[in-house]
């Protein structure tokens, strides 16, 4: 199983950023819709992002859209999130996750079979 390796989290501030990338080498995803998802303690998983294996086409939730942006560069086999004006509720361990099927509900967690050990992201008020 391929596996996904997130990076790029850490300490904020409230109305800062960050920058996530998920590597997943050897190109195994890059035809696949990929996501991101976070879950904060004492909270299900919730879906921050998602993007289809050409780029074109993105989902976000609700507090992720105007904040968030999802990107790929299939050359480097690499996911991206980018998070603006980050606000301390955003505080969460933020997971990458493949499936492997091509066509799935990309908000939905149980439709993704490779999840990334997880980035923590904490912003301070």
């Amino acid at each position: 199983q391929v596996q996904l390796v997130e990076s790029g989290g850490g300490l904020v501030q409230a109305g800062g950023s960050l920058r996530l990338s998920c590597a997943a080498p050897g190109g195994r995803y890059n035809r696949y819709i990929m996501a991101w998802f976070r879950q904060a303690p004492g909270v299900g998983r919730e879906f921050v992002a998602a993007i289809t294996g050409d780029g074109r086409t993105t989902w976000y939730g609700n507090f992720a859209r105007g904040r968030f942006t999802i990107s790929r560069d299939n050359a480097r086999d690499t996911l991206f999130l980018e998070m603006k004006n980050l606000k301390p509720e955003d505080t969460a361990i933020y997971y990458c996750a493949a499936p492997t099927r091509l066509q799935i509900v990309p908000t939905s967690s149980g439709q993704y079979d490779t999840w990334g050990q997880g980035t923590q992201v904490t912003v301070a008020s």
